[in-house]
C-alpha cells in the first residue's frame, strides 16, 4: 500500500482479506487508521490540506500553497477532498442537531447579553440549463445564502482608533428554509453559552424571514432594527417627498434621523404615519415606507439600547457576509448547492472550533 504523508510517499505491506466476523472484505490496517479502501492521503496530510483550502481564496491558491510547503496537489484533487470531507462535516452537523448541545465552557460566568445577528446575500449557482448549448432552462440562478452570527457582549471591544472589533464570533451559513437556518444557529449558540445568558439581543435589517426566525427561536429576546437600515429608509422617504432637491431632502431627513437615534422614535413614527400621500410613484414609496416603519416600530429604541452598552448596528454579520462573499462570489465562480455546502461546512468546522472533533470522528 502506498500512502502520501506530509513527509513524502511511504510504501508498506498490509494484509487484505475477508473479515470472518461480518464477512466484509478490507484491510485491518486501513480500517484501524480510519482510511477508506482507496484513500491515498494520510489523515494528517488531509487535515493540513483541508485546513489550507478553507483558509485560502480558491482551490488554485490552496494548491499553490500546499506545493510551497512540500505537498504538491492539484486544484481538482482538493475539490474532490472538499466533497468527501465536506459531506462528512455536514453529516456530522445533522447528527448533532438531533442531540442536546453541551456547552463548551460551562465554568464560565453567564454572559450579560448574548447577541444574535442575521442577514442574507445572493450567490451565483448553476441552474438546470447549465452546460447546455441550447435550452429554455436557466443556466445561472441566484440564491440567497443566509448568514448568522453569535457572540457574547463581553467579546466586543474597540481598537485604539475607535473601530469596533470582536474577540470571537460564531458564523453559520445555510441555503434553504429559514427555520432550519435558525435551528443550526441556535444549536451552535447554545454550545457557546446562549442558554445561560442573562439577556438576548437580536439585531438585523427588515427582512421578514429574519424576524420570523427570531420569534421562532428567541421569542424572549430584545429586537433591534439595524440603525443604518432605518436611516436608509428615512432617506428613501425624504426623496419621495422632496424629489431631486437634495438640500430639502437632507433638511427633512437629518433632524428626524437625529431624533430617532436620541430617543424621539415615537415622535418620528407619528410624523411618518401622518404624512400626506403624494400622487403617482412617490405616493407608492411613501405608503411602502409608512408600512416599513409601522412594522418595525417596536424595534427602534436606539437610545435605550445604546445606554445599556448594547449594539444598535448589525456590522458583525455584515462583515461575516462580506468575508464569505470574498470566497464564494469570486469572478467566474458558479456553484452547485452541494459544492457550496461542502466547503461551507468545512469552513464552519474550522471557524467555530470543532475542527478537531471532525477529524477525531474519522
Amino acid at each position: 500500500m502506498q500512502l502520501r504523508t506530509s513527509g513524502g510517499v511511504i510504501e508498506i505491506q498490509v494484509l487484505h482479506g475477508q473479515d470472518p466476523g461480518d464477512e466484509h472484505w478490507g484491510s485491518p490496517v486501513r480500517e484501524h487508521w480510519g482510511l477508506t479502501s482507496h484513500q491515498q492521503l494520510s489523515l494528517a496530510l488531509e487535515d493540513k490540506l483541508a485546513f489550507t483550502l478553507t483558509a485560502t481564496g480558491s482551490y488554485e491558491d490552496a494548491a499553490a500553497l500546499a506545493c510551497k510547503w512540500g505537498s504538491p496537489v492539484s486544484a481538482g484533487a482538493l475539490h474532490a477532498l472538499t466533497r468527501r470531507l465536506g459531506s462528512r462535516a455536514e453529516t456530522r452537523t445533522q447528527a448533532q442537531l438531533a442531540t442536546v448541545p453541551v456547552e463548551r465552557q460551562p465554568q464560565r460566568a453567564p454572559t450579560p447579553v448574548a447577541v444574535l445577528m442575521l442577514d442574507g446575500w445572493l450567490v451565483r449557482q448553476r441552474g438546470p440549463g447549465w452546460g447546455k448549448k441550447r435550452t429554455p432552462k436557466t443556466r445561472v440562478e441566484w440564491h440567497e445564502w443566509k448568514t448568522g452570527v453569535y457572540y457574547r457582549q463581553e467579546q466586543a471591544s474597540h481598537t485604539a482608533g475607535g473601530r469596533g472589533v470582536l474577540a470571537e464570533k460564531l458564523v453559520i451559513g445555510w441555503q434553504g428554509e429559514p427555520l432550519e437556518f435558525g435551528r443550526r444557529l441556535n444549536w451552535e449558540a447554545l454550545r457557546a453559552g446562549l442558554g445561560r445568558a442573562k439577556a438576548k439581543l437580536v439585531v438585523a435589517d427588515g427582512a421578514p424571514w429574519i424576524w420570523n426566525v427570531a420569534h421562532d427561536r428567541w421569542a424572549d429576546a430584545t429586537q433591534v432594527l439595524d440603525f443604518y437600515h432605518a436611516s436608509q429608509h428615512l432617506w428613501e422617504l425624504g426623496r419621495a417627498l422632496h424629489g431631486d432637491d437634495e438640500v430639502a431632502t437632507a433638511r427633512w431627513v437629518e433632524p428626524r434621523r437625529h431624533q430617532l437615534r436620541r430617543g424621539g422614535e415615537e415622535k418620528v413614527l407619528a410624523q411618518i404615519a401622518g404624512l400626506k400621500i403624494p400622487r403617482g410613484a412617490a405616493g407608492e414609496v411613501v405608503r411602502r415606507e409608512q408600512h416599513y416603519f409601522a412594522t418595525h416600530a417596536g424595534r427602534m429604541s436606539y437610545r435605550k439600547i445604546h445606554r445599556r452598552g448594547w449594539p444598535i448596528g448589525s456590522g458583525p454579520v455584515e462583515s461575516a457576509c462580506r468575508q464569505r462573499q470574498c470566497r464564494f462570489k469570486r469572478p467566474g465562480q458558479f456553484w452547485t448547492a452541494k459544492g457550496m455546502r461542502h466547503l461551507s461546512a468545512l469552513t464552519e468546522a474550522r471557524h467555530n472550533h470543532h475542527w478537531d472533533e471532525l477529524w477525531l470522528a474519522a
